[in-house]
């Protein structure tokens, strides 16, 4: 991996290619080209692999006696839970199954302890004035701002290769019992598509932290490899209950990007005292979620093989969407040491560094040449990157031959930043 001096100090080596990378980026913005790499959403050809669920759940929509088009159940279908189980790796009776959304499940849980706060608390998070929440970068936007729209101070901790950085992650919590939280996307996090090692894990279970401290577990690429088997991750709930701290860790998981995401079935997972508190208040804010969609999703995978089996199709056409844009990078920018990327065995996104200050002139080049980018900095609380290096590629949803064309678009874009 280059560092990012030597990545600052390489791109001089290329002033003098200045005009020529000038002259092939007007060939290209000539091309009139529109491609868009965004958002990490399934590709059309992924969506289409769960379009049995359009037929489901047909005439019989009894599940177990339970008449799944009326009110109750306010905690899920026994039989989602437990497909949510084996994902989460959590007892059945641990898991709450909500809507088709991981990340409004998320919002409530936290917009919840701001107004009543959590067991092991002292009362709502919205009476401490100074309340923090720790953001592991470059992370996931939509995370940091939820937590910056319920008034946190978000205070960005380095990602390392096995998880945050755990020395800087413990330095704060031992100290600072104003941090409410921290955001952790598991396994294939977005964007660096690193893996949790047992080592970060077990220190997270076991940190010196507040007692109403939570750890955000968004598993949401538990089962999204690119086909080889994903690497372990150690289990979070038990190592919380092992350290003393059960209630510690909320876990949340979805087939948002496994069936349709717009009408995917959500769920999340705690501790006893967790679940109860979050029944107490579900009770209040509905009389049930939509279990006529549990039991289509059940009726489509079965059960948990049946899922994985399908997943490895999504493999199927996520895997060479991944390789064209690396096979570019290397072609392109490989020997030039000024820029460096991750190479996921699975999730939605491939995590591009470039030389410091010029991520944000990338990415306006790039919508210049017809391709569309992450806005510069959204990886970061506040959407602010400091060194202005970070660039997120999201390569699922554009056609494969799309793919391909609009990396060598953006590395040609990286070459003119550098040399300008």
């Amino acid at each position: 991996m280059t560092t990012p001096e030597n990545r600052s100090r390489n791109r001089e080596s290329l002033r003098p290619d200045h005009d020529h990378f000038l002259a092939r980026f007007d060939e290209i913005k000539a091309r009139g080209l529109n491609l868009d790499l965004t958002r990490g959403k399934p590709s059309a050809s992924q969506l289409d692999l769960s379009n049995n669920l359009l037929a489901l759940p047909g005439e019989e929509y009894l599940d177990n006696g339970v008449d799944t088009r009326n009110y109750g159940g306010i905690d899920g279908l026994p039989a989602m839970k437990a497909l949510f189980a084996e994902i989460l790796e959590v007892p059945a009776s641990n898991v709450i199954v909500g809507g088709n959304s991981s990340l409004n499940m998320m919002f409530d849980t936290l917009a919840r302890a701001c107004l009543f706060g959590v067991p092991d608390g002292h009362g709502p998070w919205s009476a401490d004035g100074g309340r923090k929440f720790l953001c592991p970068v470059p992370g996931y936007d939509r995370h940091f701002r939820v937590t910056e729209h319920l008034g946190f101070e978000l205070v960005a901790v380095p990602m390392t290769d096995h998880g945050p950085d755990m020395d800087r992650v413990e330095a704060l919590t031992a100290t600072d019992h104003d941090i409410k939280g921290i955001w952790c996307v598991p396994r294939f996090s977005n964007p660096t598509g690193c893996c949790y090692s047992e080592e970060v894990v077990r220190r997270l279970a076991a940190m010196p932290a507040a007692r109403d401290f939570r750890i955000i577990w968004d598993n949401a690429y538990a089962e999204h490899h690119l086909g080889d088997p994903p690497p372990p991750l150690a289990n979070i709930y038990d190592l919380c209950a092992q350290a003393g701290n059960p209630n510690r860790v909320i876990e949340f998981a979805s087939t948002s990007k496994i069936s349709h995401p717009g009408s995917g079935v959500a769920a999340m997972a705690a501790s006893d005292e967790n679940v109860a508190d979050t029944l107490r208040h579900l009770s209040v804010q509905t009389i049930g979620p939509d279990k006529v969609n549990q039991l289509r999703h059940l009726r489509l995978f079965g059960n948990i093989q049946g899922l994985r089996s399908h997943m490895l199709r999504h493999a199927d056409l996520v895997r060479p969407r991944f390789e064209a844009v690396d096979g570019v990078l290397v072609r392109e920018l490989g020997e030039l040491g000024i820029a460096d990327w991750t190479r996921p065995g699975g999730g939605y996104f491939i995590s591009l560094d470039v030389p410091d200050g010029t991520a944000a002139r990338v990415i306006s080049l790039a919508a210049e040449a017809g391709v569309k980018l992450t806005e510069a900095g959204a990886p970061f609380p506040y959407g602010r990157d400091p060194d202005d290096r970070n660039i997120r590629i999201a390569p699922t949803f554009p056609a494969l031959e799309e793919v391909g064309l609009a990396t060598e678009v953006l590395a040609a874009c990286v070459k003119l930043a550098a040399s300008e």
